[in-house]
């Protein structure tokens, strides 16, 4: 219980930087009320707020959710609350989870805790994700859920030098997470161990009735050493988007895993470089057909220019979504168009089998692939303000190539420059893991 209202006195001090869309303290401590009652320890979550959690609102971050209030839990969820999990809060978030710096949420921007920040510029927190990951780096939440849909996790766990975890599509149920790219999208964790990314997934996986889509996890072995195991770094990774001190601490993990007995093996994904355009296209036409259910009759905001039926639509959508959904919207259904489907849309997905292909191809010849997470360290509001958030696509480069194939993948601290920190990226066959988390706690422990 000491724990919890830790983490709520945390909670309320850390305000300025817009962690949270809503806040749940008393529900937290109903929680670990109950939780004590059921000998289980209780402690402190929080959920980003496009996973559904029944009497709380769920808002996506957008005008269009803000007063919705779902009547059911996300799977995930009810799985982590059963375990002791109290829900502190639901984390802000890039509206409808697009982007990669959370600053463009209706209720506002999260700002890392990382420095100092001011009314008009701050350390951008990573995102979608970035209210979950400063949540855990703060020490507000235990374990904080994020979801993934081209590195939506594993970028901001790099930024704010915490673990961030997508696991194999399909081990953590959908069900209930509110759906925009349904090929893409994977419910990941946050926490600040590889150790607790293995546990906390331990507790949620499991195939759900609810989702068609969700697997079983496959008992593996645990590593205790990185001997003998082949690591492997492709070559499309070191590229004009990596910065030096990127490529400075890549360099520097692959060596020490080399010098603790790992085979080194160079690789070619030639392919790697179309994933920023195969994923917009696909990413694209999944928001454009999601999107459709926000018309505004049954639930959603609703404009007051209602002439007709068409008016209200475009009006309702005109006036709730952001600019970045909005343009989204517009491409898929320009994709979807039968004269350009096959041009884009249909090139686009095979495009995303070849990656997929190369990358299990190259599981053939190695137990995990290690990438940077980000181009760098975590750029100010202003430097991507001013560069019309171009950057974002950098960073984008390094983790969709993971959700393409639906691998695991998992983003590792590996030290800092001028006191922000680097992430390393970890990525292993479908239903390995258990390896990436091994070899993440290996290396961290090593570093």
């Amino acid at each position: 219980m000491q724990r919890v209202e830790s983490a709520i006195e945390k909670a309320v001090k850390l305000r300025s930087h817009g962690i949270f869309i809503s806040e749940t303290f008393e529900l937290a401590r109903q929680q670990a009320k109950r939780a004590i009652e059921n000998g289980i320890t209780p402690f402190p979550v929080v959920i980003k707020d496009c996973f559904l959690t029944k009497g709380i609102p769920t808002t996506c971050a957008s005008q269009m959710l803000e007063k919705y209030v779902p009547p059911v839990d996300a799977t995930v969820v009810e799985r982590i609350v059963a375990k002791g999990g109290c829900i502190v809060g639901k984390a802000n978030l890039d509206e409808f989870c697009m982007g990669t710096s959370s600053a463009l949420g209706h209720f506002g921007p999260v700002k890392s805790a990382l420095s100092k920040i001011s009314e008009d510029d701050w350390i951008i927190p990573g995102g979608s994700s970035g209210g979950s990951a400063v949540a855990v780096q703060t020490g507000i939440a235990d374990v904080a859920l994020g979801s993934d849909t081209g590195g939506s996790t594993r970028n901001p766990a790099a930024f704010n030098g915490i673990f961030g975890f997508k696991p194999t599509h399909g081990v953590l149920s959908r069900y209930g997470l509110i759906p925009l790219v349904n090929s893409l999208d994977t419910p990941s964790i946050f926490a600040r161990s590889a150790e607790e990314c293995w546990q906390f997934l331990e507790a949620l996986k499991g195939v759900d009735s609810f989702d068609s889509t969700s697997i079983d996890l496959p008992d593996k072995r645990a590593i205790d050493s990185v001997k003998g195991l082949r690591i492997g770094v492709p070559l499309e990774y070191h590229n004009e988007c990596l910065s030096e001190i990127g490529w400075r601490y890549w360099n520097r993990v692959v060596g020490t895993l080399k010098k603790d007995g790992a085979e080194i093996k160079q690789l070619s994904l030639p392919t790697t470089k179309y994933s920023l355009a195969c994923y917009s296209v696909i990413a694209a036409a999944d928001v454009a057909s999601n999107m459709a259910r926000y018309d505004s009759v049954a639930y959603g905001h609703r404009s007051s220019n209602d002439s007709s039926t068409n008016e209200m639509y475009a009006s309702s959508r005109s006036e709730s979504l952001n600019t970045v959904v909005r343009r989204r919207i517009f491409a898929g259904n320009y994709f979807l168009m039968r004269k350009y489907r096959k041009l884009y849309y249909e090139r686009a997905l095979k495009i995303r089998r070849i990656i997929n292909d190369e990358l299990l191809s190259a599981f053939e010849q190695v137990d995990v692939i290690i990438t940077p997470t980000a181009s760098g360290t975590a750029p100010k509001y202003s430097e991507l303000r001013d560069t019309l958030f171009s950057k974002e696509d950098d960073d984008d480069y390094f983790t969709q190539a993971a959700n393409l194939a639906g691998v695991p993948s998992i983003s590792v601290p590996v030290g800092n420059n001028d006191g922000l920190p680097i992430g390393i990226q970890l990525m292993a066959n479908r239903l390995n893991d258990r390896t990436v988390c091994d070899v993440a706690r290996i290396l961290s422990n090593r570093l």
